[in-house]
């Protein structure tokens, strides 16, 4: 089954972007781009090549101090002023993102390998995040309580919770560090950030664009750190009792850790964790449309999003059509680098992602699963992997309880409404589900019934900037987007005023 191979890499003179000024290999702190204070770096390589092609700064416990003091000094001053201004900083930085758009998606594709259009995709996403909390760096309104007593007002206000650390993943590296940036800096908050090992360029080089807007010195700074310094990193910014809020995308495990460590200093957490999303296709359902929507849900970024669909049930009554119009749609997928325009998958992140794949895909054989499409790695020196489509599955196999983060659907049969609910929330997790059908009354009933923090009702796209993002149960706390994602950076503080009469 090796119809797609060879998989040619292009020359990756295809991803160079227009500005190199906006390849930064240094951290931004102060103000100042500077390499860290040991002097170590650490490589980044494109996931489609295994090629490096960059080195940046390997930071440790005094970089992230140093970014600590930077933030916590600017604070007093970036909280002063006025909304309007923070908003005007911040549309001027959207305009920059808008602008170099073309070069922030090189720079995407490059080091995380999600095909060019894809890439340039999520920077019109995360810009969308940028404009939205401009606009609503204005209306954090506070309240009038009416019934004070005699002689008393009681007011409402808010305020910003202080210096932000913000901790990002791979996966959308300009999208996921912007939702966190924009509504911090809106509501007054100082920033600390640290991308994700595989993929800081693309931070960097957002913040390069913040400097040019005109953001004050220290109000962002940004540092990079290997897989190995990474929790020295984040872990000064746990303990220093001048970081109030902590803002994290990633895995269940990981956000569990920050929230155990961040316990001594009670600080404010927001937490985006792993999903195991179940995608519903009751048989009154528009077959067609369901196919489309998980597509879509499924396959963006090759799989590698904690939305996409990871576990698919379909009613018996339609499950071998919908079976057959969903193989002909995965058989179809081109597979190929970045820089060829063809391309609707591209590589994995690294080879442990890849390795987790294929062990869940041998898994599901080995426990009955039928192999519909795909299930290979493409190209034995890389990470691709077809796209692949297994039925009968069940509960039992690995892929029904862990997140695959690739691009392997699995189909589970049911039979009735009652068992597939209990089956779709028969997992720690909650952060998105999907459903397709075209009964109204059983459109509210399981709407209502889903343990998730996010329902797609016949739409497998559910991301806007206005609109809350978040799970329940191990997925997380917190929201982001919306008005509810400028609240999570916020204290609501209470004033009583006597003596007025």
């Amino acid at each position: 089954m090796n119809s797609r191979l060879p998989i040619a890499v292009i020359d990756d003179d295809a991803l160079q972007p227009n500005r190199p000024e906006l390849v930064c290999s240094s951290n931004f702190i102060g103000g100042a781009w500077t390499p860290a204070r040991n002097g170590a770096t650490y490589t980044i390589a494109n996931p489609a090549s295994g090629q490096a092609f960059a080195e940046v700064a390997d930071s440790d416990v005094l970089d992230a101090r140093a970014a600590a003091d930077s933030a916590a000094a600017a604070f007093a001053s970036w909280r002063k002023r006025p909304a309007r201004e923070r908003a005007q900083l911040l549309k001027r930085w959207h305009a920059l993102i808008l602008a170099n758009a073309d070069d922030l998606a090189r720079l995407i594709s490059r080091e995380q390998g999600k095909p060019l259009a894809e890439a340039r995709g999520e920077v019109g996403y995360g810009a969308s995040y940028v404009e939205w909390f401009a606009e609503e760096a204005v209306r954090t309104y506070g309240d009038m309580i009416p019934e004070g007593g005699r002689g008393r007002k009681l007011m409402v206000v808010k305020e910003p919770v202080g210096v932000v650390a913000a901790v990002t993943p791979w996966n959308f590296p300009l999208a996921m560090i912007a939702r966190k940036i924009a509504p911090a800096l809106a509501a007054g908050c100082t920033v600390l950030a640290k991308p994700a090992e595989d993929t800081p360029l693309t931070a960097l080089a957002l913040v390069r664009l913040a400097e040019e807007a005109g953001i004050p010195l220290g109000v962002i700074n940004i540092v990079t750190a290997s897989r190995a310094q990474t929790p020295v990193v984040v872990g000064e910014w746990l303990k220093d009792a001048r970081v109030r809020k902590i803002t994290f995308t990633g895995s269940t495990a990981v956000g569990k850790s920050l929230a155990r460590d961040s316990a001594a200093t009670l600080k404010k957490l927001s937490l985006e964790l792993g999903g195991n999303a179940p995608f519903i296709v009751f048989d009154d359902a528009d077959l067609d449309a369901a196919v489309k929507g998980l597509m879509v849900a499924k396959f963006r970024n090759g799989g590698q999003t904690c939305v996409s669909p990871n576990r698919v049930y379909v009613q018996s009554g339609v499950y071998d059509a919908f079976a057959a119009r969903l193989g002909a749609q995965v058989s179809a997928l081109k597979v190929g680098p970045a820089s060829d325009p063809g391309s609707q998958v591209g590589p994995m992140i690294n080879l442990r992602a890849l390795d987790k794949i294929m062990q869940h895909v041998a898994d599901a054989l080995a426990h009955g699963g039928v192999l519909l499409a795909g299930g290979e790695r493409l190209a034995p020196d890389g990470t691709y992997y077809a796209p692949t489509l297994i039925g009968n599955a069940h509960a039992g196999m690995l892929l029904a309880n862990e997140e695959t983060f690739g691009p392997v659907v699995a189909l589970f049969p049911f039979e009735h409404e009652d068992e597939v609910v209990a089956q779709a929330n028969d997992t720690p997790f909650g952060l998105a589900a999907y459903f397709y059908s075209r009964d109204i009354a059983r459109v509210w009933r399981v709407a209502d019934l889903l343990e998730t923090g996010i329902v797609g009702i016949n739409e497998g796209a559910l991301a806007a900037e206005s609109a809350p993002f978040g799970g329940v149960k191990e997925s997380g706390y917190g929201r982001e987007g919306s008005r509810y994602g400028l609240d999570d950076y916020m204290h609501t503080k209470y004033l009583c005023l006597g003596g007025v009469e």
